[in-house]
């Protein structure tokens, strides 16, 4: 087996994408924070002292996708097109469900960018409200769809890996 990030020599390298024509990627991922009810319910109604949770989220979230290659190693810098952060408050699971969609033409997707965006959220949450429930738990991140490049458009099936 022949491993693409390993040079000659047993090295890390960047993979060399400059043969690879540009086309549309796109990515999604999720993250969900679990946290007490009376938390999400503060959240909710904008009642956590450092200020609006989700909107510095957002922010936190589309600025960490600009940033994942400075942040993960062998990540490529692209130029990204589009970032969304959506959030979904699960009252009934007390939980708000965290989803980034990333978008770019280029040789490379964005699952990483958009994995790196939805953490970055959900960190931010924590951050935002760790003074009100310190044992938040941050999981399920992961890569629900892809679109673009050789593998095309691939979506998660429910049960992938857990």
């Amino acid at each position: 087996m022949e491993f693409t990030h390993i040079n000659e020599q047993g090295r890390a390298r960047m993979v060399d994408v400059s043969a690879k024509g540009d086309t549309a990627r796109t990515a999604i991922a999720r993250a969900t924070v679990k946290m007490l009810p009376e938390t999400l319910e503060m959240i909710k109604t904008g009642g956590i002292e450092k200020g609006d949770v989700l909107a510095v989220a957002q922010i936190a979230g589309v600025m960490a996708a600009k940033k994942t290659s400075e942040l993960i190693p062998m990540c490529h810098p692209l130029m990204i097109t589009s970032v969304d952060i959506k959030f979904f408050l699960d009252e009934e699971n007390s939980r708000i469900i965290i989803l980034a969609a990333v978008k770019t033409t280029g040789k490379t997707g964005v699952e990483m960018e958009a994995l790196t965006a939805a953490s970055t959220a959900a960190l931010t949450v924590y951050d935002m409200a760790k003074a009100v429930d310190r044992w938040m738990i941050i999981e399920e991140i992961k890569l629900l769809e892809k679109a673009g490049g050789k593998s095309g458009h691939v979506l998660r099936n429910e049960g992938d890996n857990e």
